[in-house]
């Protein structure tokens, strides 16, 4: 295996600690425990945002974000026949592909500890044609728990979440896992802020909530924190696989971290996106364009709250997003923080981004 250029475990620990949309409780202590050595002061709010405050020389500040959330599942019904095994029907935080639910593991998190489960699937061969054929919901999804349904019942209630259960590892030149989106972009912040020391300006490192439900993590903190500049981090497309065309794609693995010009929620500050090539070229770190098709970040969150105020972001390209093998090049997440910190290094507040 490649040696890698950053600490695997911290990076695994964040990936493998659960927190869905409005409940990201471990995920925040986590958080709030690496900030103390590394900026100056820590902060939460009502909703469980994270800022994290290293002050900078001038009043000119900068607000960098990566969401704590990942896609989930709260539970809506435990069902089942009163002689036999309970099942658990779901509700989806996050979106959700039906057909990568079937054959996973799962954690169901009560009040009085972690429930595993299984999400089945009938043999094909028991199944007719229609049965086979027929589209996936997730609203028909059940996990079995192996109990009875009584003790089901007493031991699993309705709004109790539910996430999936992997291992993150090291595959090749590769991390893969859950929750890369977006704790890969959470570890790259945590790495940036503990490489900066004296910055120029203030800068705000924001962990935010409920980003894969509506930015809304994101949208409070444009206000609250009010920032001169925002940038957001998080992972982006690249189905550089079998079966997509070059124009597809949308970035590569392996071929550095990419820097967004859109997505279907924003587009980037023209003068901002310029200076963060212009910076990964004078430090020669490997980067690509980002123009995603379609989805979101917490960059048009921040665009829209804090008013007109320059906003760009930095992407992980990671394979296979929103499924339990979320995959990403470890060069890719090195250079991400790395780009990260040059352009923080380099922010002294007297860029013109007015267009």
């Amino acid at each position: 295996m490649p040696t890698l250029p950053f600490e695997f475990d911290l990076l695994e620990k964040l990936t493998e600690t659960s927190g869905v949309p409005g409940y990201e409780d471990r995920i925040r202590t986590l958080v709030t425990d690496e900030f103390e050595d590394s900026v100056d002061r820590v902060r939460t709010d009502a909703m469980g945002n994270v800022v994290g405050t290293l002050e900078g020389d001038s009043e000119y500040s900068v607000a960098v974000a990566a969401h704590m959330d990942e896609i989930g599942f709260m539970v809506r019904h435990v069902g089942g026949n009163e002689d036999g095994f309970g099942f658990v029907e779901l509700d989806a935080l996050g979106g959700w592909d039906p057909r990568v639910l079937k054959a996973q593991r799962v954690t169901i998190h009560t009040d009085e500890g972690d429930v595993p489960g299984v999400i089945g699937s009938p043999p094909p061969h028991t199944m007719d044609e229609d049965e086979r054929d027929s589209k996936p919901n997730v609203e028909d999804v059940a996990v079995d728990v192996g109990l009875p349904y009584e003790e089901a019942t007493e031991r699993i209630s309705p709004g109790d979440l539910v996430t999936m259960d992997q291992t993150t590892e090291q595959v090749g030149e590769t991390i893969t896992g859950k929750a890369l989106d977006d704790r890969v972009c959470l570890f790259a912040m945590l790495e940036a802020a503990r490489k900066l020391t004296d910055p120029a300006v203030t800068i705000h490192f924001c962990a935010t909530v409920q980003e894969e439900v509506g930015l809304r993590g994101a949208r409070a903190l444009g206000v609250d924190v009010d920032p001169d500049l925002a940038i957001a981090l998080d992972v982006t497309v690249a189905n550089d696989i079998p079966g997509f065309d070059d124009g597809k794609q949308v970035t590569k693995l392996g071929e550095g971290t990419a820097i967004k010009l859109k997505d279907s929620s924003v587009i980037t500050n023209p003068k901002l996106h310029r200076r963060m090539q212009a910076v990964a070229e004078e430090r020669e770190i490997d980067y690509q364009l980002e123009i995603l098709p379609a989805g979101g970040t917490d960059t048009a969150g921040f665009q829209l709250s804090a008013g007109a105020k320059p906003v760009g972001a930095i992407s992980v390209p990671t394979r296979y997003l929103h499924t339990v093998t979320e995959t990403a090049h470890v060069e890719d997440i090195a250079a991400t923080i790395d780009l990260l910190t040059a352009v923080l290094e380099t922010e002294d507040g007297e860029h013109e981004y007015t267009l």
